[in-house]
């Protein structure tokens, strides 16, 4: 037994001797500019400028208000006119005015007023989106040239939408939807949800983006999550009944279609949010139609619809 114990020691003390503190280098990492920009029919262009951060940088409030990108020469044209864009911060905003400009931008208005934003956007009705007309944007910051290109593409309605109790409960269900699909290949959409009273914004459904690659032409019904907002405090966000919306719920509906660039954007992004720390999964690489950049400059072509959840 001596001998183990002895063999044991001679083993440990071997392994501490061993021990050599290693110091890495890690390289600088090239800052590159996010875009996050969109515009919709009847509404004005929005486009937020933030520069990407290092893994393994410290961040706080003020380094994340750093990262915002000012004066920038951002330019949208429709084919018939081209804008410069303004900057606008939050923060310069009258208090009164700010839940509207919270929903525009769809942040809620304790993010807006915590955090704050600054954007680029214009009050020129010609530059305001239409249905069926494409948007070229060019950006010129920190000696970098950014360029994309999105449509708003033509309207495709919903045939209908009901409400169904979920097996197993008897007031908590899915939102159910029925299309029928234009017979044009490459149609994509994306679905946000609103309820009544108890949300701010428009908040994209749980796997709120998909297009027609199984269904292109064909009759297709389905059922939506119900969405939450980052870092909610609402106890029914993490429930289990999360997902569901509840029986007598006002649900507005906003059915949006989106160009196939916009939806390859939306989809990697949502792929890659949902795998974020699952080490089953490889990581998901999202998909930018921004030259130079990264992120996305999307167009809406809008639709709504208000339910009443009644089985």
């Amino acid at each position: 037994m001596k001998y183990v114990k002895l063999l044991i020691a001679i083993c440990t003390i071997s392994l501490i001797a061993c021990e050599k503190e290693i110091d890495f280098e890690l390289p600088e990492v090239d800052k590159k500019i996010v875009v996050e920009g969109k515009i919709e029919q009847g509404l004005p262009p929005f486009v937020m400028l933030t520069k990407t951060v290092g893994y393994f940088e410290d961040t706080d409030i003020n380094t994340l208000q750093s990262l915002f990108i000012h004066n920038a020469t951002v330019t949208v044209s429709n084919g018939t006119f081209t804008e410069t864009l303004t900057e606008i911060c939050t923060s310069e905003i009258e208090d009164s005015l700010l839940p509207t400009v919270a929903e525009l931008i769809g942040v809620t208005l304790n993010e807006l007023e915590t955090f704050g934003f600054c954007l680029y956007t214009t009050l020129n009705p010609a530059m305001f989106g239409e249905v069926g007309k494409s948007y070229a944007l060019t950006i010129e910051a920190e000696g970098k040239t950014l360029t994309s290109t999105t449509t708003i593409p033509t309207l495709v309605y919903m045939d209908s939408y009901y409400y169904k109790d979920q097996p197993g409960y008897s007031d908590y269900g899915y939102l159910w939807f029925k299309l029928n699909d234009p017979p044009i290949v490459n149609n994509a959409y994306r679905i946000f949800t609103k309820r009544g009273e108890q949300d701010e914004i428009f908040i994209p459904a749980n796997g709120s983006v998909f297009d027609d690659h199984f269904f292109n032409g064909l009759n297709f019904e389905a059922f939506i999550f119900r969405g939450h907002i980052n870092d909610s405090k609402d106890p029914a966000d993490y429930s289990e009944t999360a997902d569901y919306f509840h029986q007598g719920d006002t649900i507005i509906i906003k059915f949006c279609s989106i160009d196939q660039p916009h939806f390859e954007f939306l989809s990697s992004f949502e792929i890659a949010s949902f795998n974020n720390g699952n080490p089953f999964v490889a990581p998901a690489q999202v998909q930018t139609n921004i030259e130079g950049g990264l992120g996305v400059w999307g167009g809406y072509g809008v639709t709504y619809d208000t339910l009443i959840a009644v089985d």
